[in-house]
């Protein structure tokens, strides 16, 4: 049997066992079944280790279930961050790190051969020459060292203390510690912390949606590609069921979600020539394609289609551009007037007319009325009627109201609508 080790290689397998002991919280060991039973134990025994003050467990009819609860009210920072800090290491790999920053912080700069050199004269460890370059070279991606060209040989050099640039601009850490608890990215911000020692010791954000940290690395290859104006392939994986689909498009704006935080793409399928968007958390993997030359005329075609999605859906039930919603309210204007203040603030682009002493209409036009459904419920006791070119939301009172009656009634009752 392998023996369990608390780092990580692949960074993709734990993150969706963070998800879902978060997310899907009431799971037992026999509902994951994605990865084996060894699997689970392990990852298990890992999210144990890194978040070990907020592991909690629950015993159901099904058994044991584990679970994550994170009050972001009272976090300082996220605590999810730690799940990007656990990686796999070997033992010439944390001793080459700390030979090479110590040699250079009293050599100044040098050569990988003299680095090389000068860790074998000074702490009697012989490297591999190739091994301390790359070592420096990923450093230098990382802004841990600079680089510079000498004649033909290339110079490493610690790059400056970041701790030296907080203290220059006092304001500066504010701005990290309200960064890595409220920006998506937001590790990055806390890895400075990390470096500077530096404590949150300011700011609380009562509604944060700590879990979408976990999708970062993805958000990073996209903002890549829109920031290249390159097309992407993508691996994608439903949010229904175990299948994935694969597709190739031109991503364009990542939409956030005020209410719940879930973040979603938004791109553009050349092939079929329309819009389209995908979740975060359902796409898996990200492959930077070549560049799309006509990336500024459809974002721009975006820009002029967006006040026209009410979600972030660009399909319909039908083969329509647009769908039309129509309702029509009843709203006491003595003493509702906030409900005409609602429609006004929420209702966007939509027209509000009165049509009768205490009756309103409301019409829009929007590519999936469908995603109005929600909004349309907290209008229930009000609706008088609802029109559109959606049929299944012109089902809304057929199906959704004689099943509400049903539970909150007796099954003999005679139903005020028709089903």
């Amino acid at each position: 049997m392998s023996e369990f080790k608390e780092l990580i290689k692949s960074f993709s397998k734990s993150r969706e066992y963070a998800r879902d002991f978060f997310v899907y919280g009431f799971k037992t060991r026999e509902e994951f079944t994605g990865w084996s039973g060894r699997t689970y134990d392990n990852e298990r025994r890992r999210l144990e280790s890194w978040l070990s003050g907020h592991v909690r467990q629950d015993y159901s009819g099904k058994g044991k279930n584990i679970y994550l609860s994170i009050d972001s009210n009272l976090s300082d920072t996220n605590p999810l961050y730690r799940v990007w800090k656990a990686k796999s290491f070997t033992d010439n790999d944390i001793m080459l790190h700390f030979y090479i920053l110590d040699y250079l912080n009293h050599s100044g700069k040098q050569s990988a051969d003299e680095i090389t050199d000068g860790i074998l004269s000074e702490y009697d460890k012989m490297f591999d020459v190739q091994m301390v370059r790359r070592k420096c070279n990923k450093y230098t991606d990382a802004d841990i060292l600079l680089k510079e060209k000498s004649g033909k040989e290339v110079l490493y050099r610690l790059a400056p203390s970041f701790q030296k640039n907080l203290l220059s601009y006092p304001g500066l850490k504010h701005a990290l510690k309200l960064y890595q608890l409220s920006s998506p990215l937001g590790i990055i911000g806390n890895t400075i912390m990390d470096n500077a020692s530096l404590k949150n010791n300011i700011f609380r954000i009562k509604h944060s949606f700590f879990v979408y940290t976990l999708e970062d690395e993805i958000l990073l290859s996209l903002l890549s590609a829109m920031h290249d104006h390159k097309a992407v392939f993508l691996r994608i994986k439903s949010t229904k069921s175990e299948n994935f689909r694969e597709t190739e498009g031109v991503p364009l704006k990542i939409f956030i979600s005020t209410r719940t935080g879930r973040r979603f793409l938004c791109l553009y399928l050349p092939r079929s020539r329309r819009f389209a968007s995908a979740r975060l958390d359902a796409i898996k993997e990200v492959k930077l394609k070549e560049p799309f030359s006509d990336y500024s005329k459809v974002k721009e075609k975006l820009e002029k289609n967006k006040d026209l999605v009410w979600g972030v859906s660009f399909q319909n039930c039908g083969h329509r551009h647009l769908e039309r919603v129509k309702l029509t309210l009843h709203i006491d204007e003595n003493s509702e007037g906030f409900i005409l203040n609602r429609l006004k603030r929420e209702g966007r682009s939509g027209t509000i007319s009165r049509i009768a002493p205490d009756t309103f209409t409301y019409e829009t036009q929007v590519f999936d009325a469908n995603e109005m459904l929600p909004w349309i419920r907290t209008f229930t006791g009000r609706i008088l009627a609802i029109e559109s070119d959606c049929q299944k939301l012109a089902r809304f009172f057929e199906r959704d109201f004689p099943a509400m009656y049903r539970m909150y009634f007796k099954e003999s009752a005679d139903l005020p609508y028709k089903e």
